[in-house]
């Protein structure tokens, strides 16, 4: 076993999971309407938390295709799924909330669930290998069950959405890692013009940015635990699926191994839905659930101010019209004393009493 592949496998790991935190914390305020439109991308430009995390990523999916072409991908994509665990462990101080002994168990499952996988690889038992460059097609399979998943997921909403969205993620990100490994083949056999020259490098390049948009998607969708426990599931599946089939890679076929292999793959898939359904993933901001879903057209949303919070600069109050104020009422004259005339002279008051002269 390569150590030093494996250990730079788990760095790797470390700043993939990074990644996704950060890019998850800024994709899920880009507006719903963007879901699978190339304009989401165009929104998160603008957003330097997601630009600090497509850095990390970058600088773990560097490290990690260095790695794969120094491992077989039956190794290599169990100790990748550990990028979970790092995950969870940012997810806590930005979420403020503490783990809890169902994660913790998780965490400890997944673990055992690589260990397993590492351990079947031992030497000194019987093994088969099968595998041909002329199963490529196998990975073509592996895309259309993707697109299934990723259609499903565009016909529904919320976390549903997510899930789904984020399975196809995982299938094609395992599609990445086989050509990843194929490509720095060709490059330690022939060279850099040796790359050039070869449909696999572009295959690649087509593969990763798919990938990479689908997680965005998929990470805009809903919170990250409603994504990431499919995604990294998928991902070894579908990366030790075609390196069996097309690398060849080693199976151990006695009964002990057999059982030892499937424990291992079983354990990995279970640790990794239990650490991806933490809450402390699903509360990394808070506030409204509709924050950052708003229409398109609405006005720009306010990056939070606070790591772990998001907060929209609330609408400022609109004063109530002034009212003007009522015309005066206009006044009556007042009626002129009874026994004045208008020139202030006394008369009788109409309708009274009328004095009879003395005779």
């Amino acid at each position: 076993m390569d150590y030093v592949a494996v250990g730079v496998t788990l760095v790797a790991a470390m700043l993939l999971g990074a990644g996704w935190v950060l890019q998850q914390y800024a994709a899920e305020q880009a507006p719903q309407a963007y879901f699978l439109r190339l304009k989401l991308i165009s929104d998160l430009m603008h957003r330097p938390r997601w630009l600090l995390g497509l850095g990390v990523m970058i600088s773990g999916q560097l490290l990690s295709a260095w790695s794969v072409g120094h491992l077989d991908l039956t190794l290599y994509e169990p100790l990748l799924a550990t990028s979970l665990i790092f995950a969870l462990a940012l997810a806590v101080p930005l979420s403020h909330q503490r783990l809890r002994g169902i994660e913790l168990a998780g965490a400890v499952i997944l673990s055992a669930g690589v260990a397993a996988l590492s351990l079947a690889r031992s030497p000194g038992t019987p093994s088969a290998s099968f595998g041909s460059f002329s199963d490529w097609p196998a990975a073509a399979g592996i895309a259309v069950v993707a697109y299934c998943f990723i259609h499903a997921g565009h016909l529904r909403s919320g976390q549903a959405r997510a899930t789904l969205t984020g399975i196809g993620t995982g299938l094609v990100y395992g599609i990445s890692d086989a050509l990843t490994r194929r490509t720095v083949q060709i490059f330690d056999a022939h060279s850099f013009v040796g790359v050039l020259t070869t449909w696999p490098p572009y295959c690649l390049l087509a593969a990763a940015l798919i990938a990479m948009w689908l997680m965005q998607n998929s990470f805009s969708a809903a919170p990250l635990h409603a994504s990431l426990p499919g995604m990294t599931a998928a991902e070894p599946v579908s990366g030790i699926l075609l390196g069996v089939v097309v690398f060849g890679d080693v199976i151990r076929i006695s009964p002990g191994m057999l059982a030892v292999q499937a424990a291992g793959i079983v354990a990995l898939v279970i640790g990794v839905i239990m650490v991806a359904r933490a809450p402390v993933l699903s509360h990394i901001r808070t506030g409204p659930a509709n924050l950052g879903h708003a229409d398109p057209k609405s006005p720009d949303q306010h990056e939070p101010s606070q790591p772990g919070l998001s907060t929209a600069v609330p609408p400022l109050p609109v004063p109530p019209a002034p009212v003007p104020p009522a015309p005066p009422a206009p006044v009556a004259p007042a009626p002129a004393p009874a026994g004045s005339d208008a020139s202030g002279g006394l008369r009788p008051a109409a309708g009274g009493p009328r004095s009879i002269p003395a005779r």
